[in-house]
């Protein structure tokens, strides 16, 4: 059993490892994003967004089998049999392997295809998209193979050396900028060559660095029938979830480019790349979380596991309005002072894709404890069929002549909805107490959500506009967000360790 002490303090010590490696991608990302916007131009940019979600589309078993090898990984590591862990690896980078081949068929095949006849792409760039396309099916390749070794890394907790890797992935992103402002050769195929460089030097980092450390990632041929049925059976269901999931993301991205024009697209990937970096505060202390999570049912102790999640649901959606508050608010003027310009459409995208991303980080705990019971049959097939249910409904609204808002709208009620899917198929898995995490999680968020906007929203319309509104609405809202927090989203015996925590640091 592990000890609930060590376990908080390992997640505190990964969280903040996590947090320093984000700040410093975040710095690195709004600057190359803007340089990036500024080179490709914004048609440019839209095709690449488009293009790339088609690599993504076909990519889709990644994903899939990613939760599977971290979910199996994480378990033979809490149940502490190192031999079973070797066998287990070595049969998902067998699966993996199978898994790059059937991308790189489908991709040159369908994607090919769908590329050339259904996308509207203006015909003198027909040719750097199909550059672009090829490029990012490779790259793809390489992030497929990454994965048994990042999962690795995760299921030992080794956060740091993920840190220095991405961190090491940020600055060939600025490498990236720079050369293609001084390659005069077409910039949009360059920019997918590069891309592709990219995925393929961060698959050498992981390789030799698990290679060196984690005896189980030395690999050696291995095979048995019933843990490639457990894994392709747990993959499959997975992989109808990652379906659904992309179907939202760039089936979605299909179906603007379908009704309105590239300025469109462009304007949904400025938005997510915003939404990325929001995302990160979630997901760097999530990254943290998860693989307690799944060793906790390793061990049978779903007392624990339940207050973990609890804890993570609250924290994950705190995190997100901490960071997303004075955004939403000023959103028009940070993103005009970021890209120098303000593209139709990047506003309201960006306000209702946090929203998104903000109720699906409330659910991730609640994900999580189904995938580490192993049964996701239900989950998946509930869950995915409501979440690919944003494609025909938005078809029709579209159809309608409704604006590309609508999609986003709708979107945000099916997630609304599938928060509350995950909490009926969480109670029938693990008796999970739904009740209770209704009215201490949820209802607790909307509270902290409505009390936290009071202030920054009446600083906003009694200042004027500009740097120091900006500055203002970031000292209040943070404020403002703390407080709350800590008076309403936080329960008793949360409130006196974190008085305790801070009395112990002052202390030293």
């Amino acid at each position: 059993m592990q000890d609930t002490s060590s376990n908080n303090k390992r997640i505190a010590k990964n969280t903040l490892v996590l947090y320093v490696r984000m700040f410093l991608m975040m710095a690195i990302s709004l600057y190359t994003s803007r340089v990036i916007l500024q080179v490709l131009g914004v048609e440019d940019f839209g095709i690449y967004n488009v293009v790339g979600g088609i690599v993504s589309m076909m990519g889709v078993i990644n994903g899939a089998m990613s939760v599977s090898t971290q979910r199996y990984l994480t378990f033979e590591l809490g149940r502490g049999d190192k031999i079973r862990l070797k066998q287990v690896f070595s049969m998902c980078l067998q699966i993996y392997m199978m898994l790059g081949i059937l991308l790189i068929i489908l991709s040159e095949t369908i994607g090919v295809w769908f590329l050339n006849t259904q996308l509207v792409i203006p015909p003198e760039r027909l040719t750097a998209a199909n550059w672009v396309f090829q490029f990012s099916v490779f790259s793809s390749v390489c992030s497929l193979l990454t994965n048994p070794y990042n999962a690795v890394i995760i299921s030992h907790e080794k956060m740091g050396v993920y840190a220095y890797i991405s961190i090491a992935d940020a600055v060939l992103k600025l490498a990236i900028c720079y050369l293609l402002l001084t390659i005069p050769i077409d910039k949009l195929s360059t920019y997918g060559f590069l891309m592709f460089l990219l995925h393929a030097i961060n698959c050498g980092f992981y390789w030799l660095y698990c290679h060196l450390k984690h005896k189980e990632s030395k690999y050696s041929f291995y095979w048995e029938a019933a843990l490639f049925k457990n894994l392709l059976s747990y993959t499959g269901w997975n992989l109808f979830g990652s379906t659904s999931a992309l179907v939202k993301g760039q089936g979605l991205n299909i179906l603007l480019n379908m009704f309105f024009n590239p300025s469109v697209n462009a304007a949904r990937g400025i938005a997510y790349q915003v939404n990325t970096t929001v995302n990160q505060f979630f997901t760097n202390f999530f990254t943290a979380v998860r693989p307690q999570i799944t060793k906790y049912y390793a061990q049978k102790d779903l007392n624990n596991m339940f207050k973990l999640v609890f804890r993570s649901s609250k924290m994950s959606f705190y995190l997100i309005l901490l960071i997303s508050l004075p955004l939403i608010i000023e959103a028009p003027y940070v993103i005009q002072l970021w890209l120098g310009q303000l593209p139709d459409y990047v506003v309201p995208f960006m306000r209702l894709i946090i929203a998104i991303t903000a109720i699906d980080a409330m659910a991730n705990p609640l994900m999580t404890t189904a995938h580490a019971t192993g049964k996701i049959a239900l989950y998946q097939s509930l869950v995915g069929t409501m979440t690919i249910f944003n494609i025909p409904i938005s078809y029709i609204f579209l159809n309608f002549g409704w604006g590309p808002l609508v999609v986003f709208k709708i979107s945000l009620l099916i997630s609304i909805i599938n928060l509350f899917l995950r909490l009926w198929i969480v109670k029938r898995l693990v008796d999970f107490p739904v009740w209770n995490y209704i009215w201490k999680v949820f209802a607790n968020c909307i509270l902290v959500t409505v009390f936290a906007s009071v202030l920054p929203l009446l600083a906003y319309h009694f200042t004027d506009v500009g740097m120091s509104q900006f500055l203002i609405i970031c000292v209040i809202s943070l404020i403002s967000t703390v407080m709350t927090i800590y008076s309403v989203g936080l329960q008793p015996n949360e409130r006196a360790f974190v008085i305790k925590t801070i009395k112990s640091k002052l202390h030293r």
